[in-house]
């Protein structure tokens, strides 16, 4: 919608994750370098963690495009509750492997034949498991006893986890030792910092086409980390509504109250109804452990500064004024609009007025020689 009004050759802050808009903060590039270690290593599992929304699944996936398909064979699985006859069927099928009314010992044959098989071709086979915090102990096992496949000295199969941070706490459990001794490198992604997260924003707008419109001063950039916390996603998140705002108010800059109000419409929009439970931020009640992912509390989870709550704090001020001033720009273009549409109906019903005397005073004409 407003791609056009910008200048953008398409939208830049889509919440699904995108390769093509990689950026390398100081986390990503660390966990990137971990990745590649691992796959030099050739054995073994990596572990990746991180917050919802850190930007795993798009550096996962921009790895996966950098891969030689000539050299690899790498599988990317999203695993949801998954026992572990159902972890198998899901590597078999990934695989190309054809899994109808194959019974645990006949897929472990079949899964350890293709490995033997790509293995004799020069291949390494990859399989990544993404949303690994979903994963339960016998399936996480099942993927431990896959690396046990081995042809000769060499391993055929690696695995990368990627999870959320809960994940790293299910490895540290007396059941996972096994599996702990099998990880070659494990990292954490972070939020980025004020800095990144405006280098970040600048990025995503640069692979659109961006030419310095809109405008976003520094303060905005300061506000956007502020209420975001540095997570991609949610960075995502506010800049999409922030330029959706600005296309309906017809706006080419923002300044550090239009991203507060942008928070605190998130905020509205999510807070549970006053009966439900305790008061949240601005005021809006939200039931217990429920808040909004943009709310001071969630804020507060994951470790933003002050500046964050005085943000929030400020939204809830001004944010019923400005969303009305906001509303009353957009009816007085609405009525602009229409007050032009009124203006052309008007010019063309006179064009058409001035057209039919035309047409009657040639056909008077044209009376008048056939009277002579």
């Amino acid at each position: 919608m407003y791609e056009a009004f910008y200048g953008f050759t398409h939208k830049p802050f889509q919440l699904n994750p995108d390769p093509s808009f990689y950026f390398g903060s100081r986390q990503h590039q660390r966990a990137k370098a971990f990745l590649e270690y691992g796959l030099h290593q050739n054995e073994g599992f990596i572990v990746v963690t991180g917050e919802v929304g850190a930007g795993k699944t798009t550096l996962v996936r921009s790895l996966l495009a950098s891969l030689n398909p000539d050299e690899m064979i790498a599988v990317n699985l999203v695993s949801t509750q998954l026992n572990a006859d159902d972890m198998l069927r899901m590597v078999a099928s990934a695989f190309g492997i054809k899994i109808k009314d194959a019974n645990k010992s006949q897929l472990l044959l079949s899964i350890e034949a293709f490995l033997t098989s790509a293995a004799s071709t020069g291949k390494r086979v990859l399989l990544i498991v993404d949303e690994a915090q979903n994963l339960s102990g016998q399936a996480i096992e099942e993927l431990r006893m896959l690396s046990n496949f081995q042809l000769e000295t060499h391993a055929l199969l690696q695995s990368f986890l990627v999870g959320q941070p809960e994940f790293r706490q299910m490895l540290e459990s007396t059941d996972m030792k096994q599996l702990r001794q099998r990880v070659i490198a494990a990292c954490h992604i972070g939020s980025m910092d004020v800095d990144e997260t405006q280098g970040y924003v600048e990025h995503r707008l640069g692979c659109v086409g961006w030419k310095d419109s809109p405008k976003i001063n520094a303060a905005a950039y300061r506000a956007i980390y502020e209420v975001s916390g540095g997570i991609p996603r949610r960075i995502n998140s506010i800049c999409d509504r922030l330029l959706l705002s600005g296309f309906l108010a017809d706006k080419r800059s923002f300044n550090k109250d239009d991203v507060v109000e942008i928070a605190s419409e998130f905020n509205q929009e999510t807070s549970a109804p006053k009966n439900m439970g305790a008061h949240g931020l601005n005021g809006a009640q939200v039931a217990g452990g429920n808040e909004s992912e943009f709310s001071q509390d969630s804020l507060g989870h994951h470790a933003l500064n002050e500046q964050a709550a005085a943000a929030y704090k400020a939204a809830g001020e001004h944010a019923r004024d400005r969303h009305e001033a906001r509303l009353q720009r957009i009816e007085q273009g609405l009525i602009r609009l229409e007050t032009t549409m009124l203006k052309v109906e008007r010019s063309n019903t006179a064009t058409i007025a001035q057209f039919r005397n035309l047409i009657e005073w040639m056909r008077a004409r044209e009376a008048e020689r056939d009277d002579l």
